[in-house]
């Protein structure tokens, strides 16, 4: 057998060695990795070879390798092995631990970590019961020297890891060695702590003394060691065991603080410790760790670590770098204060009774100082608890706080400027953010997160001091308009002497703006008495007098203005400066002569202000109306004057003013200005030309050029350019009016001002829209236009689009990302030009064409109302428009008609024309999308279940094509769920908790009940009235039941989880009482097992699609005994176990079960349905079997006469007459 073993161990010796020798080919490395996994399956000389190759003479990969090989063993073949070669290995695991290593210093770290898994592996399965001594065994293996007391560490560590953490054993297992560990927890504790203190005092006795360097680190290694198995433990002890000796281990933690080899092991432990949850009367010890002495070791730890976080690269160089591992401990420590703020919120001014600490301001100034620390990270970690002690009830009402949030509003000013990009070096923070962030583009995203938190917490500070937070943003405010303008030394690349976006004065304004934006925005809100009005007004002034050509500050300018505007409510005569302000701002451009494209800044600006504009007459329209004429001359000599003015700013100033004229509150008013407003519009739209181009899509593709092969060099505005800038205004013009539109608020004056024409049965007004003539005269051609849309599609059409647009359809490439979930591109940080294909022009005019459609319809129902659903034949009209050709409609076309039309189409319309107008719309389109989705999935499913072959040939395929199958499947994905947020939003009421969608809710339970009683619940109880309507017409809900269950298979989690918590079982029960086909009941039940068996590997829809299944059979299992057929197909099913819960279903006479207990029982019976990971597909499962309980709890006696009386029972017998 000897020399068995030693041929073996050859053999395996050299092919561990072809394995790991980078020069061997692929062959042979394959060779060698077949020959050693066959041998851990398959030999019988496994453990002392594995034995053989972990002695420590043989080289680190061989060791590796036997001690894998013993491990192997243990988890796969332990069952199996008799009791004396269980305890013969085990002795030998523990020789390896005592003797079978190199000194600390001088092992690998994977050996040790092996060793450690070797003796967890063993003690999952035996410990407590059958080797009740391993704690001790433990504690004598330290005396044996450091080199095993690292190894105690990490095996302790990794028991913690394995059955608390990521609890990778059965729960009986689990139980009896969490409960075994709970029991020691104080030994273990002592024994750590008693470790810590030993090598600490030992590592500092040696550290620098001549002659001692290894035995000073090796102390050292085991602290850190003992550290970090702390931290596995102090996560879930009982806090008596942290908070234990006045807190004895916390105070120890903030001492190891100041020692730079074991700060961050101490740092992370004290995190972890502070951060636990818990009663509060538990927690109060965590208030010691606000005394002096503690503070002192934090801040001085902190002083000390950042002097060093940040390095010199080189002698000679100015370039500077950081120093991981103390830039690591700067953040563990910030972490570490602001938990200890969370802890102080939670307990001052609670039931514990804890007071204000007298080291608040200490506590604070150590929170401001990482709030100004060059780091962006360490600035936006402190902002959670910036935003608790400002929202506290007591804590924001104290002197030291409220001092505080003026510090905190002065430090924002600094760190809401964006600076500390990771490309550049013009600012301390540049360095931080190059070890924190991959690219400018992740610095940008994180930023403008951090901007926004900052935004919140700035408010929150706001209402502390809301009259200092208005005069420092004043200050701010006259300061930049004081400065001249600094282009730094990335000012723009097309226009000289303007900014770029990195330029200092552009990051400067653009903070100040934000900052006044928070601070006005709060002092409107909690200053109600001492309004700054003659400071505001001031500032105003400052801001229309400042003029810049630079489009990055105007922008900021027009923010300032829009901010400041709400105060000119006390002084009116501001008005038209204001206006004029913006108007000039609508025309901007940097250089008028220029016929270059416009650059991003210049367009930005120019939509901010008409945004400016819409939103001033939204919000303040009473103020505005005094300035109507004024206004509206302005706009008229704009359309007239200036021929730049895009469709879209046209479009918006229409908007703004019909939001002004809401507030003539007379109907033939609004009427005759809205008529002689659109009259432009509705002339162009209604002409005989107008009429033939929409209806006929061949003239329409020749009236906007899609026929016309184009070159790129010639860019002179060209008929058909002008054609489709006449269809994109009319369109705009309609959306603006239809959805700005409106009669007056107040019912009084809405029968003042002519707009109501009568009253519902219920009593409810009917309303007039002015603007409702109008659209009745142009929804026709609207109509005709959508009909001619959907129609391009089809194969004739698509056939006359020339070379140079016959990509014109496809999803354009900015939505394209959007869809993929890519990054945004890169920072275009000097503002080139946005020049735009005449392809992406064609596609972004087709796009906007098709979704502008739908959003004037969309509006119609909402804005009009009872004008618009009384439409003759309006149901017939829109299936005639909308539904057309929907076959060869693209899916990315197909979205927005449903999610801004058809879904506010539902939600707006009256019960009343619920079956005229919806049911003859919803019933087709259902039915129609259900085929269509379901053709899809299907051949998604078989792309994705190809064999090898394909999958080679696959391989070959350019990026390009798998990226469009990507891009395919995505979007199915989004119109699936945009298809099922429609069939939810019509029939399900949101009223109600959905079905098994949070264990936690009760509701679930009284939902169970009611299933089991004889008398079912109301049928239609959480319909919505439109779910009730469809429930009438049988042909739709069975179209809404498949629709619904066969979405279940789909590849899709979101929809899954959400359609079988949500849908299926409100949809089913209602028609579980009636006379449903066998076939239909084993189908829906199947297609929920199916459902499982593609999403059953993730646990929420795990949960949701086991609730539902359990739901279904036992509803209708005691009517369809086909449902047992179909249980009985289930892999490794328990047809014994099913036999009684189909006996404890249908026996009215037997006892039920608890929900919970039948829940499990269920899930264990479907069990065989449910699909694993592909990663888990072919992973060998590894079984740990149960030992004897440790507690086992006796069951009462259920005879209780047999029992001792107690003398409880005589108080309720019959013969007692006392009572």
């Amino acid at each position: 057998m000897t020399d068995q073993v030693a041929v073996l161990c050859e053999q395996l010796v050299k092919a561990v060695h072809v394995m790991m020798d980078a020069g061997t080919g692929q062959i042979y490395r394959l060779e060698a990795l077949k020959f050693c996994e066959e041998f851990k399956e398959t030999s019988s000389f496994c453990v002392p070879c594995g034995l053989r190759l972990a002695d420590k003479a043989q080289p680190a990969v061989v060791r590796h390798f036997g001690l894998q090989i013993l491990e192997h063993v243990i988890k796969f073949r332990w069952n199996n092995m008799q009791q004396q070669e269980k305890v013969q290995l085990k002795e030998c695991a523990m020789q390896l631990l005592s003797t079978g290593t190199h000194a600390i210093l001088e092992e690998e770290s994977h050996i040790k970590d092996v060793l450690s898994r070797i003796t967890v592996e063993m003690i999952k399965r035996e410990w407590p019961q059958h080797w009740p001594d391993m704690l001790k065994e433990m504690e004598d293996l330290t005396s044996q020297g450091a080199a095993q007391t690292e190894l105690v560490m990490l095996i302790l560590l990794r028991l913690a890891e394995d059955v608390i953490t990521f609890q990778t054993l059965p729960n009986q297992r689990r139980r009896d060695i969490q409960q075994t560990l709970t029991l020691n927890m104080e030994s273990i504790f002592s024994f750590l702590m008693a470790i810590l203190n030993i090598n600490v005092e030992d590592y500092r006795k040696l550290n620098g003394t001549p002659g001692h360097e290894l035995q000073a680190r090796a102390h050292c290694r085991v602290a850190g060691a003992t550290l970090n198995t702390l931290a596995g433990y102090i996560d879930w002890v009982s806090l008596v065991h942290i908070t234990t000796g006045n807190c004895h281990l916390l105070e120890m933690l903030c001492l190891l603080l100041s020692e730079p080899e074991l700060q961050l092991e101490a740092a992370e432990c004290l995190l972890i410790a502070i951060s636990r949850k818990g009663r509060l009367e538990d927690r109060k010890p965590f208030m010691l760790l606000f005394d002096d002495v503690a503070i002192h070791y934090i801040l001085s730890a902190a002083q000390s670590a950042d002097g060093l976080a940040i390095c010199k690269t080189s002698a000679e160089s100015q370039a500077v770098e950081v120093e991981e591992r103390r830039y690591i401990f700067l953040k563990r420590l910030c972490q570490v204060l602001c938990a200890l703020g969370g802890q102080l919120c939670s307990l001052v001014g609670s039931d514990v009774e804890v007071e204000v600490p007298a080291n608040l301001s200490k506590y604070t100034e150590a929170v401001l100082a990482f709030t100004t620390h060059s780091s962006q990270f360490l600035k936006s970690s402190t902002l959670a608890t910036w935003g608790a002690l400002f929202r506290h009830e007591t804590l924001s009402k104290d002197a030291v706080v409220v001092e505080m949030a003026v510090k905190y509003l002065r430090a924002s000013m600094t760190n809401l400027v964006k600076t500390g990009f990771p490309s550049r070096n013009d600012n301390p923070s540049c360095s931080y953010s190059r070890a924190d962030f991959d690219s400018d583009e992740d610095f940008n995203s994180f930023f403008n997160s951090f901007r926004a938190q900052q935004g919140e917490v700035l408010r929150i500070s706001c209402r502390i001091v809301p009259l200092e937070a208005f005069q420092i943003a004043a200050e701010w405010l006259q300061y930049q308009i004081a400065s001249p303008i600094d282009t730094g030394d990335t000012a723009s690349k097309t226009t000289e002497g303007l900014c770029s976006l990195l330029s200092p004065s552009v990051v400067q304004w653009d903070a100040m703006t934000v900052f006044m934006e928070c601070v006005v925005t709060q002092i409107l809100k909690n200053v109600e008495e001492e309004l700054p009005i003659d400071q505001s007004m001031e500032l105003l002034q400052a801001v229309l007098n400042y003029n810049t050509k630079d489009p990055l500050i105007l922008s900021c300018v027009l923010t300032n203005v829009s901010a400041l505007f709400p105060f000119v409510k006390q002084r009116l005569h501001f008005l038209p400066q204001i206006l004029d302000k913006l108007f000039t701002a609508i025309t901007f451009e940097v250089d008028k002569e220029s016929t270059a494209p416009r650059t991003r800044a210049v367009k930005n600006v120019r939509r901010h202000a008409c945004s400016s504009i819409i939103k001033i007459c939204r919000d303040y329209p009473q103020y505005i109306l005094p300035c109507f004429d004024l206004f509206y001359s302005h706009v008229k000599k704009l359309f007239s004057s200036d021929a730049t003015l895009t469709h879209m700013e046209k479009c918006s100033l229409m908007e703004a003013l019909v939001l002004i004229s809401n507030q003539f509150k007379d109907f033939a008013k609004q009427k005759a200005f809205l008529d002689e407003l659109m009259a432009s519009v509705v002339a162009d739209w209604t002409s005989d030309e107008m009429r033939q181009v929409l209806c006929d899509p061949a003239v329409f593709l020749s009236f906007v050029g899609a026929d016309q092969v184009v070159n790129e060099q010639n860019r002179n505005v060209d008929t058909a350019g002008r054609n489709r800038c006449r269809l994109s205004f009319c369109l705009y013009a309609m959306l603006g009016v239809v959805k700005r539109s409106r009669w007056p608020a107040d019912l009084e004056e809405a029968k003042a001002g002519g707009f109501v024409m009568g009253y519902t049965a219920a009593g409810a007004p009917i309303y007039r829209n002015p603007y409702t003539a109008q659209f009745l005269v142009l929804l026709p051609n609207l109509l005709a236009l959508i009909r001619t849309n959907n129609s391009l599609f089809m194969p004739e059409n698509m056939a006359r689009l020339s070379e140079s647009f016959s990509r014109a359809h496809e999803v354009m490439d900015s939505d394209k990302n959007v869809v993929l979930g890519l990054s945004q591109p890169l920072l275009d940080v000097h503002d080139s030009p946005v020049n735009r294909t005449n392809l992406e022009r064609m596609q972004g005019f087709f796009s906007t064409l098709y979704d502008n459609c739908f959003h004037v319809l969309g509006n119609a129902g909402l804005s009009l109302q009872q004008d618009f659903y009384t439409i003759e034949r309006l149901s017939e009209e829109i299936a005639g428009s909308a539904f057309l050709s929907l076959e060869h409609v693209p899916d990315h076309r197909l979205r927005p008609m449903i999610r801004v039309f058809l879904r506010q189409l539902v939600l707006a319309c009256p019960p009343e024309y619920y079956n005229s107008l919806l049911c003859p719309l919803l019933g087709p389109l259902f039915a129609y999308m259900q085929q269509r989705l379901d053709a899809k999935w299907q051949v998604i499913n078989q792309r994705s279940s190809v064999n090898g072959e394909d999958e080679e040939e696959e391989a070959l395929c350019q990026d390009s094509q798998v990226t469009q199958e990507i891009l395919e499947e995505q979007l199915v994905r989004l119109l699936s769920r945009e298809v099922l947020d429609l069939l939810t939003v019509s029939c399900i009421s949101k009223k109600l908790p959905e079905p098994a969608a949070n264990k936690e809710e009760v509701d679930e339970v009284d939902m169970m009940d009611s299933v089991q009683v004889a008398a079912p619940a109301q049928p239609t109880e959480e319909l919505t009235e439109l779910g009730k309507c469809l429930l009438k017409h049988e042909n739709i809900y069975m179209t809404l039941l498949t629709l619904s269950f066969t979405s279940l298979s789909w590849k899709d989690t979101t929809n899954c989880h959400r359609t079988a918590s949500m849908v299926c079982w409100t949809l089913l029960r209602q028609v579980i009482g009636g006379n449903l086909l066998r076939e239909a009941v084993t189908w829906f039940f199947t297609s929920v097992l199916r459902g499982l068996q593609i999403h059953g590997q993730h646990e929420v829809c795990n949960s949701t699609l086991s609730q539902l299944a359990m739901l279904i059979y036992e509803n209708l299992r005691p009517r369809y005994v086909e449902l047992r057929a179909v249980m009985i197909q289930i892999p490794n099913i328990s047809v014994e176990t099913l036999d009684q819960y189909d006996h404890r279903l249908i026996d009215p006479n037997v006892q039920k079960l608890g929900e919970k207990k039948r829940k499990d029982q269920f899930k264990r019976l479907i069990a065989g349905t449910v699909g694993k990971a592909l990663c888990q597909q072919f992973r060998k499962e590894v079984h740990i079997r149960n030992l004897p309980l440790l507690f086992k709890q006796p069951k009462p006696d259920k005879d209780v006469p047999s029992i001792e009386p107690l003398g409880l029972e005589s108080l309720f017998s019959p013969e007692n007459k006392t009572l």
